[in-house]
């Protein structure tokens, strides 16, 4: 049985499920391994792949829940675990079983209505519970170890336990401890054997590394219960135990992008973007699977300044809309096997059609969340979208700032801090984003806020609110004054995502994108006099800018006033529930605008 959490402790990684491999025929392994003599005639070698998946955010099918249809993007994109299925089977024909060993980054059971299904409309946690579909999907595929994410945690610790069991496979986490033992809460590694020609087994490690910035984004959850140090420091512990062990070849498979940045500044003396980090620094890993960042990577090597032999990493798209493959040849030289190259690169899933066995073995499922998903809640007056959101004040983020609001005024009724005004802050999540006129549904409402983020309230000043939308306007690309403006080319500066761009609703301000970053804010003023920079406000933001997700200043040190545990999407569903009509007149108007040197740009 494959290394878990509950074997980790009481033997030894080399007895895991590659074991089993041993036991078969040699006529048997010798059919399906690859292995050749070098130039010489003399020398033994062989080769495997490891596949790699990292973000697939809940995707089994080709779905996208908030449209209500197959999904698709301008690059004609593909997602889910039926596609990336077919590649592995693909993989596998040609390779041969054996010789392939299939691992993910994380970020697995989070993302989609699907996911959110099971973790909170039907929990897998309850009596008698469903299996997770992503359980399900990959247990079918044959996943053997997958590094935890950050978002694995959203649902909170007895969901994430409960999902580990369900699947036939280890969760890993080096640097996920136990507050107050500091042990492994789960397993750090996975070992296994694979059979050569040559009677000589190849050992292969898998390394399991998560994000640090848990303990900030996941608070509410792991405060007290775990704790998230540092992917170098705890590689720097494990990579020399798993060499010691036996690993003729060690693969990391890292919940962290490689640009050694972090979005929580100082928060915590981690760094989230660790991977090309560890590949420096930690000597003795032939390759890493990176995963966290959203971008793709099909190859990039890293040279270790210790040893000075390269590193290669490899980042598929999220979604499942990519495969990694590392090919890795060993050669057996002074009495073992010693890693004689290593290359990688990423397969498109929109290349082949969704295995029919997936697709069977999860219809079911797919088809009650659809259902749930196009439940009419409400109606509303009019017609909004977020295309235009993230360079326009549009209604649609009005709309939830203006739910945002009402409920954290509603929560500091009768408290010390009712007298203070209540502002709010939204992001354009997905600017596909809208609501129809007339019947509005669960996943037209859903669609606005992808993520699970929780409410919260913090107090903040008025010099304080100005920083903090001057830090939100570095967004925007530097645009001198005349001459038109191309929409498209007008956001995400320095690779801002739109989920780091906020909008403060409740102030009335505009955005100089002449000017550098730093001193955009023009006119910032609340109920139609400029601010008072010593005057308190009440902030309704959600948990991961709270928490210093984006790294905006302030929030993060501010005082909290109010806080709770239900994702905004579902109080804005509530909320549409609740009123039965969504009135854009009530909160829909221009609050903040861009401008060039005071004049406001053609398109925008």
């Amino acid at each position: 049985m494959p290394l878990n959490r509950r074997t980790f402790l009481g033997r030894s990684a080399a007895t895991s499920a590659g074991v089993a491999l041993a036991g078969a025929s040699a006529s048997a392994a010798a059919a399906e391994t690859r292995g050749h003599q070098g130039p010489s005639g003399r020398q033994k070698r062989y080769a495997f792949t490891v596949m790699g998946t990292t973000d697939l955010h809940g995707n089994v099918f080709n779905w996208d829940y908030f449209t209500d249809a197959e999904f698709d993007d301008a690059a004609h994109n593909d997602v889910g675990l039926a596609k990336i299925s077919t590649l592995v089977d693909q993989v596998r024909a040609e390779k041969g079983r054996r010789n392939t060993l299939l691992i993910d980054a994380g970020d697995t059971i989070q993302g989609t209505q699907l996911s959110y299904y099971y973790a909170k409309v039907d929990p897998i946690t309850g009596s008698g519970g469903p299996v997770h579909p992503m359980a399900r999907a990959m247990n079918a595929i044959g996943y053997d170890a997958a590094a935890l994410g950050n978002h694995e945690f959203n649902y909170g610790i007895p969901v994430l336990r409960k999902f580990e069991e369900q699947c036939d496979f280890p969760l890993l986490g080096a640097n996920a401890l136990d507050a107050k033992t500091l042990r492994p809460a789960f397993a750090p590694y996975w070992m296994t054997r694979l059979r050569t020609p040559f009677g000589r087994d190849v050992k292969v490690a898998v390394l399991g590394l998560t994000n640090p910035g848990i303990a900030i984004w996941d608070k509410a959850n792991v405060q007290g219960k775990m704790t998230f140090p540092g992917l170098e420091e705890q590689a720097a512990k494990w990579v020399p135990r798993l060499r010691s062990m036996g690993a003729d070849v060690v693969i990391v498979s890292a919940h962290s992008g490689t640009s050694g940045t972090s979005s929580y500044g100082d928060q915590v003396p981690y760094v989230e973007n660790a991977a090309a980090l560890v590949a420096e620094k930690v000597a003795g890993i032939d390759a890493i699977l990176v995963g966290h960042a959203h971008v793709e990577i099909p190859e990039s090597r890293v040279v270790n300044k210790e040893t000075g032999r390269e590193v290669v990493l490899s980042e598929p798209l999220k979604w499942g809309q990519r495969l990694t493959l590392f090919d890795i040849e060993v050669a057996w030289e002074r009495g073992r096997w010693q890693v004689a190259s290593v290359s990688a690169k990423v397969l498109n899933s929109n290349a082949v059609e969704e295995d029919p066995r997936i697709v069977r073995l999860l219809d079911a499922e797919h088809k009650k969340v659809v259902g749930y998903v196009n439940q009419v809640i409400g109606s509303c007056s009019a017609a909004m979208t977020a295309a235009e959101a993230p360079y326009k004040d549009a209604p649609i983020i009005d709309f939830i700032n203006h739910v945002q609001s009402e409920t954290v005024k509603a929560a500091l009724a009768g408290t010390a801090y009712a007298d203070l005004p209540v502002l709010s802050q939204a992001s354009c999540f997905s600017r596909t984003a809208a609501i129809p006129a007339g019947e509005v549904t669960i996943r037209q409402v859903a669609g606005l806020y992808p993520f699970e983020n929780t409410l919260e309230a913090r107090v903040l000043t008025g010099a304080q609110l100005k920083e903090y939308l001057e830090f939100s306007a570095r967004y925007y690309v530097q645009t001198p004054a005349g001459g038109d403006v191309d929409p498209a080319k007008l956001t995400n500066a320095s690779g801002t995502p739109d989920y780091n761009y906020d909008a403060v609703g409740g102030l009335t301000y505009e955005i100089d994108i002449a000017k550098a970053p730093g001193s955009r804010i023009v006119g910032l003023s609340f109920d139609g006099k400029p601010i008072d920079e010593k005057a308190q406000f009440v902030l309704a933001v959600n948990n991961y800018r709270a928490s210093g997700g984006g790294n905006f200043p302030h929030v993060a040190s501010a005082k909290q006033v109010w806080a709770n545990s239900e994702e905004i999407r579902n109080t804005i569903i509530a909320w549409v529930q609740a009123k039965g009509t969504i009135d854009v007149s009530r909160f829909g108007s221009v609050d903040w605008k861009l401008t060039r040197e005071g004049v406001r740009p053609p398109h925008s």
